[in-house]
């Protein structure tokens, strides 16, 4: 398993979620995490920088609200801020989408990764329908975070570790 908390908090496990966009699936993963755990993990949210939005996306601050979890206050990251030199290294990356997945960066530090391919709500145009999914994204991303968070993450083996991250996206 990559060296705990690479960042400059030892204690805290560093995850970044990459979704195309940075405006929902990855903002309510972002938000999740922090939520349950932010005594244990750093989260972080990007996306790709040729399709970054500059907001959030009006149905995840709905999910989140409706969920009542805060929305956090950061700037939108593209994956260069995150990949670049001098980036804080990541313990995990989880790639929410498919088609992301080809065209993100190399991770400085060789993280754990998963694909936790979810669908691109976003392109829902019925509000109430994309209401509704925001929010079953958000449990769908919720009980996997449950899951990771409740994984023995240290003295783990790694191989045995990354595929009990990989299998968390089978959970619904």
């Amino acid at each position: 398993m990559a060296a705990q908390g690479q960042g400059s908090d030892p204690q805290r496990f560093v995850v970044f979620f990459v979704s195309q966009r940075c405006s929902l699936r990855s903002v309510l993963a972002e938000a999740c995490l922090a939520h349950l755990c932010e005594k244990r993990f750093a989260a972080y949210a990007c996306g790709n920088p040729r399709r970054l939005e500059r907001d959030i996306h009006p149905a995840a601050v709905g999910a989140l609200a409706h969920a009542g979890i805060a929305v956090r206050a950061q700037p939108r990251r593209n994956w260069n801020d995150l990949s670049g030199p001098g980036a804080r290294k990541a313990d995990f990356v989880i790639t929410l989408d498919e088609d992301t997945l080809a065209r993100q960066p190399r991770w400085p530090g060789q993280p754990n990764s998963a694909l936790w391919a979810l669908p691109d709500i976003a392109q829902i145009q019925d509000p109430e329908a994309l209401a509704h999914a925001s929010i079953q994204t958000l449990y769908v991303l919720r009980r996997r975070l449950e899951l990771l968070i409740n994984l023995p993450l240290r003295h783990a083996d790694r191989a045995a570790f990354q595929m009990d991250v990989r299998d968390l996206a089978f959970m619904t």
